[in-house]
Formats: C-alpha cells, structure tokens, sequence
C-alpha cells in the first residue's frame, strides 16, 4: 500500500464518495445523524513535507440533510445556519502536520455563519488506488468536535425534565475520497 510520503499533487474531493456528517445529541437520550450532501474542496498534497500541504472546503449550507425536511429546513432557517444570509461554511487550512506514517492533523479556520475558529482536525489516511476509470484517489477519515454555540448557532428548548432539546456539543465527521488531477 502506498504511504502518507508518496502523495504529491493537486486532488480534488470526490463528493459522490465523500461525507462531511455531523452528530448532535437530541433531548439529552438520542443522537440525530446529518449530512451535507452538495460541497467541493481541493487540496495540494506534498507527502514529503506535510508542512506546505493546504486543503480548502466549501460547503453548501442549504444542503443539509438530517432525512427529516422539516428538521432540514429548521436547520438552514433563521434558527440556526441562517442559509441566506450564510450560504456557505468554509474551511481553510493553517498548518497540516504528519503525526505517524498514517495521521495527519490539519489545523486551519472554519467559519460558520460570520464566526471563524481555528480547529485541528485528525485524519487517518485509508489509501491510495487507482481505481477502474484510471483515477488516482486517496481516502481519509477524521472526525472531531465543536461546540455549537462558538458558531452562535445557540436555538435551544427547554426540557420538562430538565435539560435541552439539542445539544451544544456536535461531532464532526469527515469520509473523504479525492482525486487526482493532471
């Protein structure tokens, strides 16, 4: 299997065999799952020196998709993502560092809504192939966790049983497949 090292190029996120997903606990006993299912990202990968890598995502925040429409459409209203007057969350990397031969953390700014925070995220490289069309792609998985409220994304309800309808702490998942580019 080729390593981390080898990678080098320009590579394209793969969004029909890509997931950028997100979990929120719900009424303090569930969790809700949610995707967004319309972004794009490139990255430039330097295996040999993690450290000039760079990666940029932009997410379609109308997009999202929790398999419930009305949920959906209370999550891009006025409650939380403010979809019109935000259309996109962005991602802008800082700073990629190999930690072993199969981590890399990438630190850079993810702006929600008129918030930015810098987050590091940790992404265990799962491959490179090139698969049936000729494509070189590589695969990542990463996931981390923000609080809701840091992106003023602060809609909550009261429960009757003391706690909140939605919790402040999300948990961020990331599936990535990207391709190559000549």
């Amino acid at each position: 299997m080729t390593d981390m090292t080898s990678l080098e190029g320009t590579y394209v996120l793969d969004t029909t065999h890509s997931s950028l997903a997100f979990v929120a606990r719900h009424a303090m006993i569930t969790k809700v799952r949610g995707i967004f299912t319309s972004f794009s990202g490139t990255a430039q990968v330097h295996g040999s020196a993690p450290q000039t890598s760079s990666v940029t995502v932009d997410i379609d925040v109308a997009s999202v998709s929790t398999g419930t429409a009305d949920r959906d459409a209370h999550l891009a209203g006025e409650d939380f993502f403010q979809s019109e007057k935000f259309p996109k969350i962005t991602f802008v990397s800082t700073n990629v560092e190999a930690v072993d031969s199969d981590t890399v953390e990438i630190t850079g700014d993810l702006t929600i809504k008129d918030v930015m925070k810098t987050l590091t995220i940790p992404f265990e490289f799962t491959g490179a192939v090139t698969d049936p069309s000729g494509n070189d792609r590589i695969g990542f998985e990463g996931r981390t966790e923000v609080n809701r409220r840091d992106f003023n994304l602060t809609w909550n309800a009261a429960l009757d049983t003391g706690g909140v309808l939605v919790s402040e702490k999300v948990t961020l998942e990331f599936e990535i497949s990207a391709i190559k580019q000549s």
